[in-house]
């Protein structure tokens, strides 16, 4: 079976916790993998699939590799380091965080190699598309600009605006054709099970802006709302998941990618079609 010319990033699978920071970090094994993407891994389980694949065993909560490096605790407590979840929890014990020294540490152990693999990956000659693959809570979390209302069934995002459009003054990573044609591919493939969003809550994070300004290949972030395979709503502690459910919406997705990129070849679009 001939593999499609897709990169698929999955960043936040892992629940790893690192041994120079274990002694620090207060959160509980549910919360860790609650907090972090797990079920992502299984979700997005196209290794075999495509030309690239590349995931992580680190847990999110203690390197979060789609953020800027930059983006360091305190001035950052949702950054590429966190000291807290989504939800206000402490990651390290007595609020602490990590010196800069490990800090330094984690960024060369995870997060460079990372995106140097992904760089790596973005071969034009056997890559023509780019996805960052997430979950998404079923409800905005406090603090988050859509806290407490209920999100879409899939959000795609490519730093454009509600159709996919360039916003005045940035750069969208895909065409707006192209990230509408895949929204029409999940409606048609998952049908009234819920709506599908173009840059709503999220419109991509710094995976796909950084490597779309580096490379030029089109990238999409997608988050599929994790009330298709889990259950138990807000609470770690009672957040389970339907495996049954998580297998079956993983071929659902593929299917919609399939589609998507068929129409794309048939149409020469994904030849001719250039960023705007």
């Amino acid at each position: 079976m001939s593999r499609h010319p897709f990169l698929i990033s999955i960043p936040h699978g892992g629940i790893r916790v690192p041994a120079e920071v274990s002694e620090m970090v207060c959160l509980t094994k549910s919360e860790l993998v609650f907090y972090s993407d797990p079920a992502t891994r299984a979700l997005y389980r196209f290794r075999e699939r495509v030309s690239a694949f590349l995931d992580t065993d680190i847990s999110r909560m203690i390197v979060d590799l789609n953020r800027a490096p930059y983006h360091l605790p305190p001035k950052h407590p949702d950054g590429v380091i966190k000291q807290k979840t989504v939800f206000g929890t402490p990651v390290y014990r007595n609020g602490s965080i990590p010196d800069i020294r490990i800090v330094h540490q984690l960024l060369m152990e995870h997060y460079f190699p990372y995106h140097a693999a992904v760089d790596q990956y973005l071969d034009p000659g056997q890559i023509a598309f780019a996805l960052d693959c997430h979950s998404m809570l079923p409800h905005g979390p406090p603090g988050h600009r859509d806290a407490g209302r209920e999100r879409p069934l899939i959000c795609l995002g490519n730093n454009g605006d509600l159709h996919g459009e360039p916003r005045p003054g940035s750069l969208s990573t895909c065409p707006s054709a192209w990230i509408q044609a895949l929204a029409a591919a999940f409606r048609e493939e998952f049908g009234a099970k819920g709506e599908v969003a173009i840059n709503r809550p999220f419109s991509g994070g710094f995976i796909t802006n950084a490597h779309f300004w580096h490379k030029g290949i089109p990238w999409i972030q997608v988050e599929v709302n994790r009330d298709l395979y889990e259950r138990g709503g807000a609470d770690p502690a009672f957040s389970v998941i339907d495996q049954e459910n998580l297998n079956f919406s993983g071929e659902r997705i593929w299917n919609a990618l399939c589609s998507f990129w068929d129409g794309l070849e048939t149409s020469g679009d994904c030849i001719d079609e250039t960023i705007q």
